[in-house]
Parts: structure tokens; C-alpha cells; sequence
């Protein structure tokens, strides 16, 4: 599990943390009003990816289900139609819209014709983003969780070069740091596309399931979108506080992405073993394990990390130290739900999600009424143990639960047909 899950760490990290960590780091040289812009753009950033992640995660567990049993090409092709689709209809719209979409979640006039200017680039550049998605989804599907994790690295590697030229060595600010980030993602995309081309062989004509594609993917999409919504409120409450709590709230919520990526990681990598009919442990006690390790390294590495984007570092070690009562149980959470949408009850998955959201976002404004915005953090921890609760009540959902999914009901045969050739974790 961990030899899996360790490169979907990296690239997880490297490629959706990294990314926004440096271009916040970058522009905290243009201020607090910068800091808070980037904030606001990247969350809605992770609400797009929210949108394609119906693709890429149904196009994975097909993948892996279908590997070495039927075609994966007619897959691919459908999966890029859907690709040209969702871009279509996300990018288009966004960069039409930034202005007032930047108004929505921006505290101030000047927050929001920055962060409108982030979006002009960042929005435009969406179908690069879901691209690289797309041919990373496929690549975990056949169980090589290492070419997403180089596919990262590189991308990581340019935006460190490029933020700072396009930032200040060109004067282009805050729309420089969207800019680079765009660039690095074309050329990772490049190179991605090679590796696709070696490692998924075209193998004949066969069905392209768009449909189900669409059904697998839609539950984990819909509990990725309800976060991102969730966040996207979330930073509408801080903002009431003011500019310096808005900007607290972006630094801690970026530190602590490098520890939940760690949770999402193994999410993949039970959903990747699930798909392929593998054990998949004990994920739920590996999750609860992997917050409390989270929340300890959190608490200590607060003060300093946060001085790096900062000078008043205090909002931001005050959100981190909190996090400690939301860590744990989220990280419970999102560990069992890669068995549960591998295994058909992705739904069941989004249902508690929702249900944790519907505590968390009523608590979110009645407790900062009266604690401030140390309520809206305790609000979070509510919901978090909300959800857990549900997902662990649900049949099924224990603790040593093994892979199995639909797959084998469908007549496919085990898994241990295939291994005579070479054991699976070799790839």
C-alpha cells in the first residue's frame, strides 16, 4: 500500500500543493492584498478540478478494472472526448466571468482586480490542467503510480524558475504567477503524452463507455466539488474578519495541504487496488494513523513555516493548531473512501460528505458569531467527525475490508489468471 501510495504522495504534493505553495511564496513580496488574490484563485481553482475529476477518476477505475482483460483504448479515446467537453464548458464560461466571480469571494475592490487577473490566465489554461489529469488518471489505472510522480516533479521544477521571472523579472505580478504556472503544465503535458503513448498500447476496437466513465467518476466528483464549495464559503466567512485573517486562513490552509495530501494518497491508492482486485488492509486505521502523524507535525512545524509567506504569522499557527480536531477524523475519512468508490458505493461516499457540510456550514456562521473565527475552525472538526461516523456505520465499510469490486461479478475471471506473467507489483 505505502510503495503505491508514496508516489502519489510526491505528485500530489509537487502538483497541486507545491504549485500554489511557490506562487504564494512569490507573491508575498507584492503584499497582503497578492497573497489573499492567489488564495481566492487557486481554491477556485480546485473547484474546476472538483468538475473533471468525474472523468479522471471513472477513467481510472475502468482502467484497472479492464487491464489485461479488454481493450483500454476505445477508453482513452472516450476519455479525451470528455476531456474537449468539460473544458469547453468550464473554461470558457470562467474566463467570461472572472470579474464578478473575483468579487464574490474577494474582501475588497483591490483583492478582487487581482485576483481577476489571475483568472484571465489561470482559467484559459484549465484544459492543460485536466489534460495532464487525464493521461496521469490512465497511467494509475494500469498501476504505475511512478510516471504521474516524475510528470509532478517536472512540473514543480519549472514553475520554481519560472514564477520569479514572470513575477518580477517581467513586472506581470500576480498574472505572471498564473502565467508561469500555465507554461510548466504545457510543457509537463508534453512530456506526459510521451509516457501515454509508450505505456497504453492502442489494442483494437471495443466499447467506449462514456456513460459509465461518467457514473464511476460523478460520486467522487461530487464529494471533490462540495469541498471546494465548502472551502469556497469557507473563505467568504474568514473574509468578514478582515484582509489579515483572509490572507491567515490561505497561508495555514496551504501549509496543512502538504499533510492531507498524504490522506489522498492513500484514497488512490485504495481506489487503484480495489479497481485491480487487490488487498487493500486495514485503510481506515491507516488513515486515522496518518492524521494524528499529520496533526503532530503540523502543530510543530506551525510557527516557522508560517513565517516564511508572513510577517504576522499569528492567524495562521492559530488555524494550524486548531486543524488538530479536524485532522484526525478527516483523515479516517478520506482513506476509506478510495475502497468505497472502487468498490460501487461511491455514492454512499458523497452522501456522508454531504451530510458532514450540512453540519459544518450552519455551525461555520453561528459559532464565528460568537467565538470569532476560531468557530469557524471548530466548525470544521463537527463536520469532519459528521462524516466519519456515517461512512464507518455504512455495511461494509470496516476496517479490514479487501478488494473484490464489481469486477469479478462481471465474469472476468481472478486476477491471479494474469499474474503468471509477472506479479502486478513490478509496474
Amino acid at each position: 500500500m505505502f510503495r503505491l501510495a508514496f508516489p502519489i504522495y510526491v505528485e500530489l504534493l509537487t502538483a497541486v500543493v507545491a504549485v500554489s505553495v511557490i506562487d504564494l511564496l512569490w507573491v508575498s513580496g507584492l503584499g497582503e492584498r497578492a497573497v489573499a488574490a492567489v488564495t481566492v484563485a487557486t481554491t477556485t481553482e480546485y473547484l474546476a478540478l472538483g468538475l473533471f475529476l468525474t472523468v479522471q477518476t471513472g477513467l481510472t477505475v475502468l482502467v484497472g478494472r479492464r487491464d489485461g482483460h479488454a481493450p483500454i483504448a476505445p477508453l482513452i479515446r472516450t476519455g479525451w472526448l470528455l476531456w474537449a467537453a468539460v473544458s469547453l464548458a468550464v473554461a470558457v464560461p470562467g474566463v467570461l466571468l472572472r470579474e464578478p466571480l473575483a468579487a464574490l469571494f474577494a474582501a475588497d475592490a483591490g483583492t478582487a482586480a487581482l485576483t481577476a487577473d489571475f483568472y484571465l490566465v489561470s482559467l484559459a489554461g484549465l484544459p492543460v490542467f485536466f489534460a495532464q489529469g487525464l493521461v496521469d488518471g490512465v497511467l494509475k489505472g494500469k498501476g504505475d503510480t511512478r510516471l504521474p510522480m516524475r510528470h509532478a516533479l517536472i512540473c514543480n521544477v519549472l514553475v520554481v524558475g519560472l514564477d520569479p521571472l514572470f513575477i518580477y523579472g517581467l513586472g506581470l505580478g500576480v498574472q505572471g504567477a498564473a502565467l508561469a504556472t500555465v507554461l510548466a503544465r504545457l510543457a509537463t503535458l508534453g512530456v506526459a503524452l510521451l509516457s501515454l503513448v509508450r505505456h497504453a498500447p492502442s489494442d483494437g476496437p471495443g466499447r467506449a463507455a462514456a456513460g459509465e466513465i461518467v457514473r464511476l467518476g460523478l460520486p467522487m466528483s461530487g464529494d471533490f466539488l462540495a469541498r471546494a464549495l465548502a472551502g469556497m464559503v469557507l473563505v467568504d466567512v474568514v473574509a468578514g474578519f478582515g484582509v489579515a485573517a483572509q490572507a491567515g486562513y490561505g497561508i495555514g490552509s496551504k501549509i496543512m495541504l502538504a499533510g492531507v495530501m498524504l490522506f489522498y494518497a492513500l484514497r488512490q491508492a485504495t481506489m487503484i487496488r480495489t479497481a485491480r482486485s487487490e488487498p487493500v488492509g486495514r485503510p481506515l486505521l491507516l488513515g486515522l494513523g496518518a492524521g494524528v502523524a499529520v496533526a503532530a507535525v503540523l502543530n510543530l512545524a506551525a510557527a516557522p513555516v508560517a513565517g516564511w509567506f508572513t510577517g504576522d504569522p499569528g492567524p495562521a499557527v492559530e488555524f494550524l493548531r486548531w486543524m488538530t480536531l479536524y485532522l484526525v477524523p478527516f483523515g479516517g475519512l478520506i482513506s476509506v473512501g478510495g475502497v468505497m468508490q472502487a468498490g460501487g458505493r461511491g455514492g454512499r461516499l458523497l452522501g456522508v460528505t454531504l451530510a458532514g457540510f450540512a453540519v459544518q456550514l450552519p455551525l461555520a456562521y453561528a459559532l464565528s458569531a460568537q467565538a470569532g473565527v476560531t468557530g469557524v475552525w471548530w466548525s470544521m472538526a463537527a463536520g469532519a467527525l459528521v462524516s466519519l461516523g456515517g461512512a464507518v456505520l455504512m455495511p461494509g465499510a470496516g476496517p479490514g475490508r479487501r478488494a473484490g469490486g464489481p469486477g469479478r461479478a462481471r465474469g472476468r475471471g481472478p486476477r491471479s489468471t494474469r499474474t503468471a506473467a509477472g506479479p502486478r507489483s513490478g509496474r
